[in-house]
């Protein structure tokens, strides 16, 4: 893929995620929302922001890269919180919540999401992650199993080679030129950080992704049931989302054997940006996923 391309699709992705202002003002003008709870939690070594909106069961939603909260969950936090609590929080070097002397890592980031549960004296929660957020929600369950009740991830993998190879292969040329002028960037810059470290950011963050990963085994073996989707023009491997279904039992006619508690859903005309604009869709799928009798038996004529 050449560097062109490479600059149209940071192009495209920063076209499709509206600036913080814009965000704050839909959640402003349609729902009067504001958070219930909200500020820094010391896990760590991290002074970790969150916010917590709505009452009922506990829901956590996981950004992706480069993301925080207004960037990524504005449109979904609304519709969620109006029957769960909803907690969203900044990841090590996103949003509010500044950097520190460690290098990023999946498994680290879902420790912090761990010591945050703690923090907000949650025992278990269903854990939802976008992109790399659904990398840190899998490590979530794998390293903390007892504090997750229900797995969604969308647009996320468990897997280096989950990508297509020429998404992978893009990763390793990111830097911060390509996200000059961007709502990334203006949101970094409006957050207190260091102008002249972006260039560092955006390749430290990159790193979690281009360092070769594979949890595959562990993955499988999560007890906790799962939701995985992704879009049919998404960065992220058809195989790759089936073979965890099939894993979890999965690949066969529910009506004669029984439905799986996991399910895998496949977005049509969806990409992996476009992922997070397919509110209308998504969150009534996550919705009835974490609402639903999954012992319940198929239903019958």
């Amino acid at each position: 893929m050449n560097k062109l391309l490479i600059i149209a699709l940071l192009a495209i992705f920063a076209a499709c995620q509206p600036a913080s202002k814009k965000h704050e003002l839909s959640m402003k003008d349609s729902t009067q929302l504001k958070p219930v709870q909200s500020g820094y939690a010391d896990v760590n070594g991290l002074k970790m922001y969150y916010e917590v909106y709505g009452s009922g069961k506990p829901l956590v939603m996981i950004h992706g890269s480069y993301m925080n909260i207004p960037l990524n969950w504005a449109h979904m936090i609304p519709s969620l919180a109006k029957d769960r609590q909803v907690i969203v929080a900044e990841m090590q070097g996103h949003g509010r919540t500044k950097d520190i002397e460690r290098e990023l890592s999946y498994e680290g980031m879902a420790d912090d999401v761990s010591g945050l549960l703690k923090h907000l004296k949650v025992d278990s929660a269903d854990i939802l992650g976008y992109s790399m957020g659904g990398g840190i929600a899998f490590q979530v369950a794998v390293r903390h199993p007892q504090q997750v009740r229900r797995l969604v991830i969308l647009s996320g993998t468990y897997a280096h080679d989950g990508w297509w190879p020429e998404v992978e292969a893009v990763f390793a040329t990111f830097t911060g030129d390509m996200f000059k002028g961007t709502p990334i960037q203006q949101q970094y810059d409006s957050m207190g950080n260091d102008p002249a470290r972006f260039d560092a950011y955006i390749k430290k963050v990159i790193r979690v992704d281009t360092k070769p990963y594979d949890w595959s085994n562990e993955v499988k073996n999560i007890k906790a049931p799962i939701l995985m989707a992704i879009g049919d023009a998404d960065g992220v491997r058809y195989e790759h989302a089936l073979e965890l279904f099939r894993a979890k039992g999965g690949g066969k006619m529910g009506d004669m054997g029984g439905r799986p508690k996991s399910r895998l859903a496949i977005l049509p005309g969806t990409t992996h940006v476009g992922m997070m604009q397919q509110t209308d869709v998504v969150v009534p799928m996550v919705a009835n996923f974490l609402d639903a009798d999954l012992d319940a038996p198929p239903p019958t004529f």
